[in-house]
């Protein structure tokens, strides 16, 4: 069941799915892959479903839920959830955002459940949180991850919103010793400056494990460094979904030039 929070944001969007925060005009990306967002109840559900599915039944996440089948928590109701289809309608990939005014209706953003967040607090008027983000294990393609990363930027102009925040997750069933390895890498490339620089609530133990393995990032990561993300600090141990997660922060005046054009239209 949706709780009443849930139920009036959605029931209070028009049928075109338009909203005061929310950019829900569908459109074409590539591939016949159409992309927007989610104007009722039911097509968060789909969300919550098929996130379920990757989280729990395919990557092995140990969650809690009042439902069911559906990876629910309590950020969903404040969120806008980003769908992404097939040609058929199906939904193959989502992604969560939540706005500003949002998140100081809930007290907090997700990622700070995981970091401590205090250098950025000057950010948080125009800073977007985004998460969830998951695609079908038979959709697994650029093409997808493309298409969710247009969503959210056309979203961000249209709300005036600067930065974006959110954690790419690397799996721990190798105990940690690759997403270890990954950090070691990313802090000569890619890591953020001191000023935006968090430290996790529950730290993966990096002094204990390898960090000399080649390692290649996840897709979803890969795809932030690519557009411009930096990575601002060591990665947090979550247990419940068997991760370690990267927190990264990107702003749209830094965004990759190469990329600019595609998400920005510039």
């Amino acid at each position: 069941m949706f709780d009443d929070e849930t139920a009036h944001r959605l029931a209070m969007r028009p049928e075109n799915g338009q909203s005061d925060h929310a950019i829900a005009v569908q459109h074409p990306a590539h591939n016949n892959i159409t992309v927007a967002w989610a104007r009722h109840a039911e097509e968060v559900r789909e969300a919550q479903r098929l996130r379920y599915k990757v989280f729990v039944e395919e990557l092995g996440a140990q969650i809690k839920t009042p439902e069911a089948g559906l990876d629910i928590d309590l950020f969903d109701p404040y969120c806008d959830h980003l769908l992404v289809r097939d040609a058929d309608g199906r939904l193959i990939g989502t992604y969560r955002a939540l706005p500003p005014h949002q998140a100081k209706r809930v007290g907090t953003l997700y990622t700070e459940t995981e970091f401590d967040l205090t250098r950025l607090y000057h950010l948080r008027p125009r800073l977007l949180e985004i998460g969830r983000s998951c695609v079908h294990r038979d959709h697994r393609s650029g093409a997808v991850i493309m298409a969710l990363w247009s969503g959210i930027a056309a979203y961000m102009q249209r709300h005036g919103l600067d930065a974006l925040i959110g954690c790419a997750s690397m799996s721990m069933r190798c105990g940690g010793h690759t997403a270890a390895s990954l950090w070691a890498q990313l802090q000569r490339t890619h890591l953020a400056a001191i000023e935006d620089r968090v430290h996790p609530r529950l730290a993966l133990p990096i002094q204990r494990l390898r960090q000399d393995l080649a390692v290649e990032p996840p897709a979803l990561l890969k795809g932030y460094l690519r557009v411009g993300a930096k990575v601002c600090g060591a990665p947090a141990w979550d247990p419940d979904f068997g991760v370690a997660d990267f927190p990264l922060l990107m702003r749209l005046s830094q965004v990759n030039p190469r990329y600019a054009r595609h998400f920005l239209g510039v």
